[in-house]
């Protein structure tokens, strides 16, 4: 088993947790790394479930901070192990997990073995299967079992935000809209009915889609309706009889998940439209009073977050909670995934100053 040195600088965790694959389902390895260096802490009670470790301080403090970052990353490709570079003059680590989200996990990790007398509680989360469905995620599994695990007056994401704060997030359904059709031999089309022709209209419409910007709580976030896969096709020498368009919506915290359900559907008016997997994203939550501590103490400007993060579990059960982590959310899954050295050094700083101011 690999061993974590949690007395190593944070970039050097970085490159270590890197090295070490858990992409989603695969994260065992990585886990109990984690766990074995966390365990001994006696300033910390520790609890694992599966691949999700949580450890939090006991000391009585009159509030108490969530702060999690998921262990697992997308597939691996030829970009491991880590690599020192430079991009403009400044030192970059890449490779994979280097962005979402392993520097941001490195943070934590050396911050929750040397705070041994913060501020305020803390709960310290690392878990599992985050880039998958929902119903594998180690939060869902953890919320059911240890509900009270999840208490808390705010929470922080170590999601990727290039070392600034990113209010809440955007929430995000997946459906598909199908057309049929009636089988024939593509010799004799006129004996049967094109289904992949007839889905023609919805990428028409999806292409005519205009996406609107909503403020929401002082920031603005941008809304998205796009085609994300298409399936179709019998063999080579037959006209379909079914077409099938995957669409993703990306829309502002202020829609509940019944009213991005209601707009697809009317985008789609006419349609079999099915609805396979909705998430509600997260209000930004940025006027509780440990939100504009945070703000303070960190000197960051607060952004919208565009893509769904686990912040919406914590809004959903009445904690604020915020995004803050090392790196360039456009480059999270990318092949040439990198992160600035600076901002993993920034953000451990941040988070040291605020969690140990008195």
């Amino acid at each position: 088993m690999p061993r974590l040195d949690l007395t190593a600088s944070s970039v050097d965790l970085t490159r270590t947790i890197c090295d070490i694959p858990s992409v989603s389902g695969e994260e065992e390895v990585l886990a109990d790394a984690i766990f074995a260096a966390i365990e001994p802490l006696s300033h910390l009670e520790v609890y694992r479930d599966g691949n999700t470790i949580v450890a939090r301080t006991r000391l009585g403090r009159a509030q108490r901070v969530v702060i999690a970052g998921h262990i697992d990353t997308v597939p691996i490709n030829d970009n491991l192990p880590v690599r020192d570079i430079e991009e403009g003059g400044e030192p970059m680590l890449w490779g994979r997990g280097t962005v979402d989200m392993k520097g941001g996990t490195a943070v934590q990790l050396k911050l929750a073995a040397e705070l041994t007398d913060p501020r305020v509680d803390i709960t310290w989360m690392w878990y599992d299967n985050e880039e998958v469905d929902s119903e594998r995620n180690g939060l869902t599994r953890l919320s059911r079992s240890r509900p009270d695990l999840f208490a808390g007056d705010f929470a922080i994401l170590g999601e990727p935000s290039n070392g600034q704060v990113e209010g809440g997030c955007n929430g995000t359904l997946r459906a598909v809209v199908r057309t049929h059709g009636v089988r024939s031999h593509s010799a004799r089309a006129w004996m049967g009915e094109n289904a992949i022709h007839r889905a023609a209209p919805i990428l028409a419409r999806l292409a005519e889609y205009r996406p609107r910007e909503k403020e929401v709580e002082g920031l603005v976030y941008r809304e998205g309706l796009n085609a994300v896969g298409i399936r179709g096709g019998v063999a080579g020498n037959v006209i379909p009889d079914l077409c099938e368009v995957e669409v993703n919506f990306r829309f502002a915290p202020s829609r509940s998940a019944e009213e991005a359900e209601a707009h697809v559907r009317r985008v789609f008016e006419g349609f079999e439209v099915e609805i396979v997997d909705c998430a509600e994203g997260a209000r930004p939550g940025l006027d509780a009073p440990l939100a504009q501590e945070f703000l303070a103490a960190v000197g960051a400007e607060p952004r919208p977050k565009y893509g769904w993060t686990d912040v919406a579990r914590f809004s959903a059960l009445g904690v604020p909670a915020v995004n803050y982590g090392p790196g360039d959310p456009s480059l999270a899954h990318h092949d040439h995934e990198r992160v600035s050295i600076a901002q993993i050094e920034d953000v451990e700083r941040g988070l040291r100053t605020w969690l140990s101011a008195t």
